[in-house]
C-alpha cells in the first residue's frame, strides 16, 4: 500500500514504509495499542483491562481486553516467532482466559488500574455507555487478535481455518510510514476477521502511576478547585493518598492498614471527573472495617442528604461537572471527616 500526503500546493508527497523495528521496539507498538484500543479492530471498541497478564503456564499475555458484550479479547503481538509458535501461543492464552470468571477478570482490572475498589460490571457499563438495564454476561466467549507488521500466509490460512471451526481469531497488520519531514503515520488492516464466523486473582502489569502534578493538570477549573481542597485537607489531617493510574484514593491509616474513604477521578477517566464513596465496594469500608451495617447506612444517607451524591452501582458518585461553592466543598470534607472518624471508632474487621 502506498500512502501520500497532500501538500498545500496540491502536490502529493509519498510516505515511505519503514520497518517498525528500525525506530521502535515492539513494546512501543504495545504501548500505542494500549492507549488507543479503539484502533485495534474495525468492528468495535475495546476496553483494555490488563497488560502483561500472567498465565498459569508461566507466560504473559501482551494485552487483555473486553468487548462491548463482555467477551474476553486476547491481543498478542506476533514479534519474531515462527507462524506455528505464534498460533500455538495465542491458543494457549485463549485456553487460559476461557477459565477466568467475572471475579478473576475484575481482579485483573483492579491490578491493572491500581484500584482495588473498581467493580468490573460498573466500569464496563460506564466505558461502553451501556444503559443501566443492559445485562452483560462476562467471558461467555473469547476472541484472539494477532497483530504484526506482516501476517504470513501460514498464519492467515490457519487463522481462517480456526474461524471456520468457531474460534474467533482476527489478524491485523500495522504498517509504519514516515515522510521526509518527519511526520509519522500508522495504518491498520484486518487481514483475517472481516468475513463472518460461526457463532459460538490473576496479576497484571499496570500503566505508570499518575503524580499529583499530572493529576492537577488533567483537571478542568471546576475539578481543580475541589480536588486541591481535598488534597490540602488530606495533608492537614495526615490522611494517606494512594495514587493510581488515573486518580487517587483518600485513606485512613488504622495500625498500618489503609482504608479508603474517597476515590477521586479526572475528566479523562471512565468515571469522568468525579468522587466515589467506598461504603460498599470491594476493599472499602464494609469489606475491611468493623463499621456495622446501620452505621454504613447512616453515612450513605448523610452523603445523599448533601445533595451532591447520587447512587452509582454499589456506591455514591459526586460528579464535579460545575463550579462548587465553598459551602459545598465544606460539605464534602465534613462527610469525609465523619467517615474517617467512624472508621477509626470501629477499627478493622476481625
Amino acid at each position: 500500500m502506498r500512502v501520500y500526503g497532500i501538500e498545500p500546493d496540491g502536490k502529493f508527497r509519498e510516505y515511505v514504509p519503514t520497518p517498525f523495528q528500525i525506530k521502535h521496539e515492539e513494546v512501543t507498538l504495545e504501548e500505542w495499542l494500549e492507549e488507543n484500543p479503539d484502533g485495534i479492530l474495525e468492528d468495535g471498541k475495546l476496553l483494555v483491562i490488563g497488560r502483561q497478564v500472567n498465565t498459569n503456564l508461566g507466560t504473559t499475555i501482551d494485552l487483555l481486553a473486553l468487548d462491548r458484550d463482555g467477551n474476553a479479547v486476547v491481543i498478542e503481538l506476533k514479534r519474531d516467532r515462527t507462524p506455528r509458535d505464534t498460533l500455538a501461543q495465542a491458543l494457549e492464552y485463549g485456553s487460559f482466559v476461557e477459565q477466568l470468571g467475572a471475579d478473576e477478570l475484575e481482579g485483573v482490572l483492579q491490578s491493572y488500574m491500581g484500584d482495588e475498589s473498581l467493580a468490573l460490571a460498573e466500569y464496563h457499563r460506564e466505558y461502553f455507555a451501556l444503559a443501566t438495564d443492559d445485562a452483560v454476561a462476562f467471558n461467555k466467549d473469547q476472541r484472539i487478535v494477532l497483530i504484526g507488521q506482516s501476517i504470513t500466509s501460514e498464519i492467515r490460512q490457519t487463522a481462517s481455518f480456526l474461524r471456520n471451526k468457531g474460534i474467533r481469531v482476527t489478524c491485523v497488520e500495522f504498517s509504519f510510514f514516515q515522510s521526509n519531514n518527519g511526520t509519522k503515520l500508522l495504518s491498520q488492516e484486518v487481514v483475517v476477521g472481516n468475513e463472518p464466523s460461526k457463532p459460538q486473582r490473576i496479576s497484571s502489569g499496570s500503566p505508570p502511576v499518575v503524580s499529583r502534578d499530572e493529576f492537577i493538570r488533567a483537571l478542568d477549573p471546576n475539578g481543580k478547585t475541589v480536588f486541591e481542597k481535598i488534597l490540602e485537607f488530606a495533608q492537614v489531617q495526615r490522611m494517606p493518598i494512594h495514587w493510581g493510574t488515573r486518580g487517587f484514593s483518600l485513606n485512613i491509616d488504622i495500625n498500618g492498614i489503609h482504608v479508603a474513604v474517597f476515590f477521586c477521578y479526572p475528566p479523562r477517566s471512565v468515571y469522568k471527573q468525579s468522587i466515589y464513596t467506598t461504603l460498599m465496594g470491594r476493599g472499602g469500608i464494609s469489606a475491611k472495617t468493623g463499621v456495622p451495617e446501620n452505621e454504613v447506612e447512616r453515612l450513605w444517607n448523610r452523603a445523599q442528604a448533601t445533595g451532591l451524591f447520587q447512587p452509582a452501582g454499589h456506591e455514591l458518585k459526586c460528579s464535579i461537572d460545575r463550579t462548587f461553592t465553598e459551602s459545598e466543598i465544606g460539605q464534602l470534607l465534613s462527610w469525609c471527616q465523619e467517615a474517617a472518624t467512624t472508621i477509626t471508632q470501629y477499627g478493622l474487621k476481625e
